[in-house]
């Protein structure tokens, strides 16, 4: 589904609550997106950098095919691709080049120094040199062994899908991280494709180098069985009861009502707070959640099954270290669930069933670790308050650690369930507030 068209939603089988508007809520259709005929790929968006003479005119260009949405943005590749490019030379008379190499570099940089950058990555090919055949090129007739004249130098760099880390005790293999480049942010994830054009000795060698994204291919297993066939005929999600086996289910968690004092039993209400296996979900998707309430006070359990007065929020973790400062953290909280009554759970004066979903922002980061930077996500049920808000102050009921990822699970797409009518009452955004910087342009989501 393209997580940039409006959601579709289903109309609830049977009766249940409704907001404060007490209007019915509308009916709608869902397009069939399984059935669409596939789109052919799409050409690769070409790029150019150029190093400009005292005329006016580029002498050097370096030419870079990506799979960028616009020529604008930065060049973006995804796990698996190649870094394809050419680097065309327009060379006159005493402007001699021995050599043409280009490089492609990946670091974490935690600072203005060098001591606050860590290569995790460098990649070197030589596209032209005493030895090199085979090249578009008009040979000099003063020395055959440096270019004149115009040249067309063409190159393909495999990436690596991970790369070895070495510290003072061992060595670890780690996935390469997605870009990660935040205005707000002390720390950056930062890939260059830099092409160096030699001269020799007492000569300055030239360069020209340019930023690009990358993006790892990750993929959440598939789910449960009965959630598959839930997103295939456009069902309600079978509850923990009915899908135990697709549920990640917390230990029931005693609960009292947010305005209540009473320590008594009669006031205490038990919860249960239920995520879908696996515990990893695709960025422009959604997060099912659910929660099951019960206890003998009926107006305590009426209470808390208030919409309001749920919280549950989507943190992000993001740490990192430099070889001469310790390791720092930050957290953000990146949207919270929007819930409403059950329409697939048969609740009871003293059992009741929430709905509730994340809609994830297609921008977020996926998760990744390479030692010395780690971006992680945990789906955290904050104390039940009246303002249907977390407070900093109070310690979380439930942690559960889950993982982002950049690619649907394989089978039928994650469906929105959330009512029109108490989607737009939400009082957060589901994205992070941290704006990520541009380039000029920002690397998106493949559309797989």
């Amino acid at each position: 589904m393209d997580v940039a068209s409006p959601p579709r939603y289903r109309r609830y089988s049977r009766a249940g609550p409704v907001p404060a508007t007490g209007s019915e809520l509308p009916a709608y259709s869902r397009r069939n997106t399984l059935a669409a005929p596939l789109q052919p790929p799409r050409d690769p968006t070409e790029h150019l950098f150029q190093l400009v003479g005292n005329n006016g005119k580029a002498w050097a260009t370096l030419k870079v095919f990506s799979s960028a949405k616009s020529a604008r943005s930065l060049p973006t590749f995804y796990e698996k691709e190649k870094v394809n490019g050419c680097v065309e030379l327009h060379l006159k008379g005493g402007d001699c080049i021995s050599a043409v190499d280009v490089r492609i570099t990946g670091r974490v940089i935690t600072g203005a120094h060098s001591d606050g950058a860590m290569t995790f990555l460098d990649l070197s090919t030589p596209v032209w040199g005493k030895s090199s055949e085979g090249s578009s090129r008009t040979p000099s007739p003063t020395d055959s062994n440096k270019l004149t004249g115009r040249h067309t130098l063409p190159f393909s760099i495999s990436l690596p899908r991970t790369v070895d880390i070495t510290t003072k005790t061992d060595t670890q293999t780690f996935p390469l991280p997605e870009t990660f480049l935040e205005r707000d942010s002390l720390v950056t994830v930062q890939y260059d494709i830099t092409v160096t054009l030699s001269r020799g000795k007492l000569r300055a060698d030239s360069h020209i180098t340019t930023a690009f994204g990358y993006v790892p291919s990750s993929r959440p297993d598939t789910p449960s069985i009965l959630r598959q066939y839930a997103y295939t005929h456009n069902l309600p999600l079978s509850g923990p009861d009915a899908d135990p086996q697709g549920w990640h289910c917390s230990d029931p968690i005693m609960v009292s009502p947010p305005k209540s004092k009473s320590k008594t039993k009669s006031g205490t209400v038990s919860c249960v707070f239920s995520l879908p296996k696996p515990l990893c979900y695709t960025r422009g998707s959604v997060i099912p959640c659910m929660l099951t309430l019960e206890g003998n006070d009926t107006a305590a359990v009426d209470a808390l099954c208030s919409p309001g007065s749920i919280a549950v929020s989507l943190q992000r973790r993001i740490r990192y270290s430099s070889k001469k400062s310790k390791a720092k953290e930050t957290l953000e909280d990146c949207g919270t669930a929007t819930w409403w009554p059950s329409g697939s759970s048969q609740s009871t004066s003293h059992r009741r069933y929430m709905e509730g979903e994340f809609r994830l922002s297609k921008d977020l980061r996926s998760t990744s670790d390479i030692g010395c930077f780690s971006v992680s996500y945990s789906v955290v049920l904050n104390p039940f308050t009246a303002l249907g808000k977390a407070d900093p102050n109070t310690k979380p009921l439930a942690i559960v650690p889950v993982e982002i990822a950049t690619m649907h699970a394989k089978g039928p797409r994650a469906q929105f369930y959330a009512p029109p009518a108490y989607e737009l009452s939400r009082q957060s955004r589901d994205t992070c507030d941290i704006p990520y910087m541009t380039m000029p342009g920002t690397f998106g989501q493949r559309p797989f």
